[in-house]
C-alpha cells in the first residue's frame, strides 16, 4: 500500500472514531419532524422553536413533530454533557506560522455559539517579537488543561473537566460568581453581562452544554472544544472554518490529528517533535491539551 492510501484511510478511521455518530434528532429538542406529506393535513396552528443539527433556529407546527428515538430533553442533554465520549482525550495543535488573521475561526465561533460581537471564545492576538522587531499572530482559546484551576474554585460543579479531556461550564449550574474567571491564567472566559444574542429567539431552546447555547445573562461562557460537533464525528466550529490550514485537531490516545483545511491526518508524536511544539506557561502545572508550532515565518 502507497503512503497516500495509507494516510487516507488513517485520516478516514480517524474521522470515523473522532466522535460518536449523530443521533438522528434535531440538536436540543425532544423532536423530529414528520414527513411533509403529514404536515399539510395534520397543522395544529401551534407554533415551537426548535434548533436544527445545523444549527438553524426554525419553527414548526407541533403536529408535525414526533418523539425522536433518544429524547434530547434537559435531563438526557446534561447528562450526556457531562460524561464526555469514553475512550477520546481531545488535544488541538495551532500552527502559528501559518495564521494570516483571517478571523473565520472567530465568526465561526461566535456563529455558533449565541455570541455578540464583542464576546469570543477564540481571539486572535498579534503577538511582538522584540528581539526580530516582527510580529505574528496568535489564535488564544480555552486551553482545556489537566489540571484545570477553574474547576477547583468553582463552588457549584458549574465548571467541570470531562473524561474525554474536554473542561465545560454548565450554565444552568453557574451561579455568575465569576471564581473560574479569577482562577483562569489564559484569560480564556467571558461573563455574560447582558442578555445574549437573538436571546429571544432561543428562549424557547432546551439548553445543550456540549454546545453551550442557549447562553444566559449572569453565567460564564468559554469555548467549549466544539462538543457538540465531536459526539457527531467532526472537526471543531474554529479548525473547519480556518482557510489556512491553521488548526490541527484530533485524539491524543490515538496519536492522531487532522488538519481542518487540507483534512490530512498525521501522528500527533511527530507533528510535536518534529516542529519544536510548546504550550503556553507551562511552568504553572496546568497541563494544556493546546499545542503551538512556533511561527516560522513572521510577517514584518
Amino acid at each position: 500500500m502507497s503512503k497516500a492510501n495509507k494516510n487516507d484511510k488513517s485520516r478516514r478511521k480517524f474521522l470515523q472514531n473522532l466522535g460518536l455518530a449523530g443521533v438522528s434528532a434535531v440538536g436540543g429538542t425532544a423532536l423530529l419532524l414528520q414527513s411533509c406529506s403529514d404536515s399539510k393535513d395534520s397543522a395544529s396552528g401551534k407554533k415551537v422553536k426548535v434548533l436544527t443539527q445545523d444549527n438553524q433556529l426554525v419553527e414548526v407546527d407541533v403536529a408535525n413533530l414526533k418523539p425522536s428515538d433518544k429524547i434530547k430533553d434537559l435531563d438526557y442533554l446534561q447528562d450526556r454533557g457531562r460524561e464526555g465520549i469514553p475512550g477520546k482525550k481531545f488535544v488541538m495543535v495551532v500552527d502559528l506560522a501559518k495564521c494570516k488573521n483571517a478571523r473565520k475561526c472567530m465568526s465561526a465561533c461566535q456563529n455558533a455559539h449565541q455570541l455578540k460581537p464583542e464576546m469570543h471564545h477564540i481571539n486572535v492576538l498579534e503577538m511582538n517579537d522584540p528581539v526580530r522587531k516582527t510580529s505574528y499572530y496568535m489564535p488564544k482559546t480555552c486551553q482545556h488543561c489537566d489540571n484545570p484551576p477553574c474547576v477547583s474554585v468553582c463552588p457549584v460543579d458549574a465548571t467541570f473537566k470531562r473524561q474525554d479531556g474536554i473542561v465545560l461550564i454548565d450554565n444552568e449550574r453557574c451561579i455568575g460568581c465569576r471564581f473560574c474567571v479569577a482562577a483562569c491564567p489564559y484569560s480564556a472566559r467571558t461573563f455574560n453581562w447582558t442578555e445574549p444574542k437573538d436571546a429571544k429567539e432561543f428562549a424557547e431552546v432546551t439548553y445543550d452544554m456540549e454546545l453551550n447555547v442557549p447562553q444566559k445573562k449572569g453565567t460564564v461562557t468559554k469555548c467549549a472544544f466544539s462538543a457538540d460537533r465531536l459526539r457527531e464525528g467532526k472537526l471543531p466550529y474554529c479548525v473547519s472554518a480556518c482557510p489556512n490550514g491553521v488548526y490541527y485537531f484530533g485524539d491524543s490516545n490515538e496519536d492522531l490529528v487532522t488538519n481542518g483545511t487540507t483534512k490530512k491526518t498525521v501522528r500527533l508524536s511527530e507533528l510535536l517533535e518534529e516542529n519544536a511544539a510548546y504550550t503556553l506557561m507551562p511552568e504553572l502545572g496546568t497541563k494544556p491539551s493546546v499545542y503551538y508550532l512556533p511561527p516560522r515565518q513572521n510577517k514584518g
